[in-house]
């Protein structure tokens, strides 16, 4: 009767999409194995996945399936996970004194559903106010893609990009809102195409209301070249 519990547990976090932890969960032993030799374990994991389903792995179309696939997870969608590949966010003073708060609007997100290894496609706009330092914009991007790159919840990502921002810029004052689709609602279970998951995490002065408004009125601009 426990085990049926648990497993009940377990399937209501998944469909409900609950995150139980704001850092990625990832085991002491996580980066014992290299890159080439995840590979070739899940390589061979695809291989038995595939087979299970029926599939002749021996159709042209099929065969190279399961090394793409293992490359795909350690070098590309879950390559966040490794931290050799954070981005290294260089940071400037600020020089030219600008004391309003910057705006990094329609970042693309690629991300992908920690329950049910499906994609979370959407956006993401984040702002700070720099206490004397800035950072370069594509850094923005890039701390964003970095924890993207990783199963995930759309809440805890929303909190890493603000967390690492505020790292780096020595500042409580960033903010990060996300907008996007996941395709286990979409595609699976309730199938809800139209529906899309608005997340936010606002630090420091981007708490206080109008600050906060300035910021949500500032990622409704509609911008066009």
């Amino acid at each position: 009767m426990k085990i049926e519990k648990d497993i009940e547990n377990i399937e209501s976090i998944g469909d409900n999409h609950i995150g139980t932890s704001a850092n990625t969960p990832m085991r002491k032993d996580a980066f014992t194995l290299s890159n080439e030799e995840k590979i070739d374990i899940i390589k061979d994991d695809v291989r038995h996945i595939m087979e299970t389903l029926g599939l002749d792995l021996t159709d042209d179309s099929l065969s190279g399936t399961p090394n793409r696939v293992a490359k795909m997870f350690v070098s590309e969608i879950f390559g966040g996970l490794d931290p050799k590949r954070k981005p290294k966010a260089s940071t400037f003073d600020n020089k030219y004194k600008y004391g309003e708060m910057l705006v990094e609007k329609n970042i693309t997100v690629y991300s992908t559903c920690e329950h049910h290894l499906l994609p979370i496609v959407g956006k993401a706009h984040v702002a700070y106010i720099s206490n004397g330092t800035v950072v370069g914009l594509s850094k923005m991007n890039r701390i964003v893609d970095y924890f993207a790159k990783r199963p995930q919840v759309q809440e805890r990502l929303t909190i890493q990009i603000v967390e690492e921002l505020q790292k780096v810029l020595n500042t409580k004052d960033v903010a990060c809102v996300i907008d996007a689709k996941h395709l286990c609602v979409n595609s699976r279970g309730i199938r809800d195409i139209e529906s899309s998951t608005v997340t936010s995490e606002f630090g420091g002065k981007f708490k206080e209301k109008e600050t906060k408004r300035e910021f949500l009125d500032y990622i409704q601009l509609d911008t066009k070249f």
